[in-house]
């Protein structure tokens, strides 16, 4: 399609969408294996270009940055919000979400071992436990419980959790991304006019 390009497991990176499977996914649903997208990562080739300036970096530490998340079609979108139905955790109009324009990217670090950093939360605050409560719909408690995954969260209890959240949060402004406005989700990240006319709504 245009303008996007597939980012595949290699040196630097590693493809695991989260709502590919079900084993990483607060709904419970493999939403992009049922609309046939599967475990394809493609992002718009203006975020592609920021994600090379990493290189260096993920190559002189021996990490990868493992994508979660990318670019979402409106229909996948509009289901993970039918299952999730707050304002907060998907965005309500799919076509407002960033996802959708292929300018987002969840993400978080790995090590040489193929180890995932540490940090407040799984990505999505994924939790097994709230989990089953979120596919019950019960979803007060997994709100209260995402209010750890903001980037302004702070506890004595996660020194190493919270380092790592800053160093991506750094790495991520030093190649011009930038997190959500809310800042409600640490391992979001977007173009800076990803939201904007600049960038529409890509969908099969």
């Amino acid at each position: 399609m245009k303008n996007l390009i597939e980012i595949v497991d290699n040196d630097s990176f590693v493809v695991d969408l989260m709502y590919a499977g079900t084993k990483h996914n607060m709904t419970g649903r493999a939403i992009y294996a049922e609309i046939g997208l599967g475990n394809h990562a493609y992002v718009h080739e203006d975020l592609w270009e920021a994600l090379q300036k990493l290189l260096p970096y993920l190559k002189s530490t021996n990490r990868k940055l493992k994508i979660y998340d990318a670019w979402r079609p409106v229909g996948a979108h509009r289901k993970l919000f039918e299952l999730i139905p707050k304002d907060g955790f998907f965005i309500a109009e799919a076509e407002k979400s960033p996802h959708c324009r292929a300018t987002a990217i969840d993400v978080a670090l790995i090590d040489a071992n193929g180890k995932e950093l540490v940090y407040p939360t799984l990505v999505d605050a994924y939790n097994e436990k709230y989990a089953k409560e979120v596919q019950s719909g019960k979803l007060e408690g997994f709100f209260e419980y995402l209010k750890q995954a903001s980037l302004d969260y702070y506890t004595k209890t996660m020194q190493e959790e919270i380092t790592n959240r800053e160093e991506l949060y750094q790495l991520m402004l030093n190649i011009g991304l930038v997190p959500t406005p809310r800042r409600h989700e640490w391992w979001h990240y977007e173009l800076p006019k990803a939201r904007t006319e600049q960038y529409p709504v890509i969908d099969f």
